[in-house]
């Protein structure tokens, strides 16, 4: 199957994800946005890592009217202009979670961004992607108020003509400095395969190598005896105990993005009633809704700058910068937001963002299935290869920094 592996990229951002993907040799041909502060990042943060742009342009359209006939027509001749040049069409995306979030709306369904991953399933069976990506919150697939939408997601799409496989996933296992857990539903288009698998709906995890691309367990990463609370002193210096895992830490990513001299080292908020209640907060001290401070020896919590999430620094009387929070999703040090971009948006954008190795990651799994050599045997790898991934797993009961094979 000669040809490029072609993305259209939906809820696209400031572009994390699809950065993850072009790591891998993936070309994102076509990008939706509807927020156009976020797309002008995405356009900037291109430019600046000298990145093509998408071949079929930037558009701004609600994703529930491209669903209209007439636009999922004009869409659908983009993809077939794709297909004469490319080896497979991938659709990839994360809709809008709040009304699935707990700390969010928990509209569900029925809120106006629980609609978009409708409309985004819907898309996918009408226009018919070799692949597809689907990301959203824990509580989407969690909580048991959502779990009967995001189950019948699932059953369009496999009726739709896809097997599909899940997996919850957290960032820290991807050496991310973040505990952050998301949902991913891949779908994979049965047409592809090249024989009757009309009976086969879903993929074990085992045969799926999910793990493969893992560096560690998030059980065994959260055991480790991390550093608590300790006062907060402004720019006190702290030696790193011996147990915890450098690159898991905020101040390791700190050091390796050059965040005090990175382009968005200025950008953060300043506090409107001086400095005493930032000053009373201990370092490691994320006990509470807001006004989390972060260790400078441990991960994040999830990067969340929306609903008066707030993180501060861990030996600074501040909160964090736009570039340290870059650095918590683990982006390329070379990657910055635009200056002209407003502070309320360069942190929504990068807290709706996914973690740039978690994106490297996923984009490594899924061009593992198109690799030429594997392409036919997709659903019949050997038993063989289920039992050693089993084993990687369950023969591994607290070991750290495991990496799969």
């Amino acid at each position: 199957m000669a040809g490029k592996l072609t993305l259209f990229s939906f809820f696209s951002g400031s572009g994390f994800l699809d950065l993850g993907f072009e790591t891998n040799g993936f070309e994102v041909a076509y990008v939706n946005e509807i927020h156009r502060p976020f797309q002008d990042a995405y356009k900037y943060s291109r430019n600046l890592l000298n990145l093509p742009h998408a071949k079929y342009g930037y558009y701004s359209d609600d994703v529930a009217k491209l669903t209209d006939d007439n636009a999922c027509h004009k869409l659908a001749e983009l993809i077939a202009d794709a297909r004469l040049t490319s080896k497979v069409i991938g659709f990839i995306g994360g809709p809008p979670c709040p009304d699935f979030s707990i700390g969010g709306r928990n509209r569900g369904r029925d809120g106006d961004n629980g609609k978009l991953s409708g409309s985004y399933i819907e898309l996918v069976c009408r226009l018919q992607p070799d692949f597809f990506l689907f990301e959203n919150v824990k509580g989407l697939w969690k909580t048991q108020k959502h779990r009967s939408f995001y189950e019948e997601l699932k059953r369009k799409v496999q009726d739709a003509g896809y097997i599909t496989s899940e997996k919850l996933i957290n960032s820290i296992e991807y050496s991310v400095p973040q505990d952050r857990d998301r949902i991913i539903l891949l779908g994979f288009n049965l047409s592809l395969f090249g024989k009757d698998l009309s009976g086969e709906r879903s993929i074990s995890e085992f045969v799926l190598p999910w793990n493969s691309y893992k560096r560690y367990i998030k059980k065994s990463v959260l055991n480790i005896a991390w550093p608590k609370t300790e006062p907060f002193q402004i720019d006190s210096e702290k030696r790193k105990p011996d147990e915890v895992i450098e690159e898991l830490t905020v101040e390791h990513w700190f050091r390796r993005n050059d965040v005090y001299n990175h382009p968005n080292a200025q950008h953060f908020f300043k506090p409107r009633a001086g400095l005493k209640r930032f000053n009373s907060i201990d370092e490691g001290d994320d006990s509470k809704k807001s006004f989390k401070r972060l260790h400078r020896w441990r991960y994040s919590p999830t990067a969340c700058y929306g609903n008066n999430e707030v993180h501060l620094h861990p030996y600074k009387a501040r909160r964090i910068s736009v570039s340290e929070a870059l650095s918590i999703q683990s982006l390329p040090a070379l990657y910055s937001l635009p200056p002209y971009m407003s502070l309320t948006d360069m942190f929504k954008t990068i807290g709706n963002g996914v973690p740039y190795l978690v994106a490297v990651a996923l984009s490594n799994l899924i061009a593992e299935i198109f690799d030429d050599e594997k392409m036919t045997d997709f659903l019949d790898w050997t038993n063989e290869l289920k039992e050693s991934h089993f084993e990687a797993v369950s023969n591994q009961p607290i070991q750290l920094g495991l990496k799969f094979s």
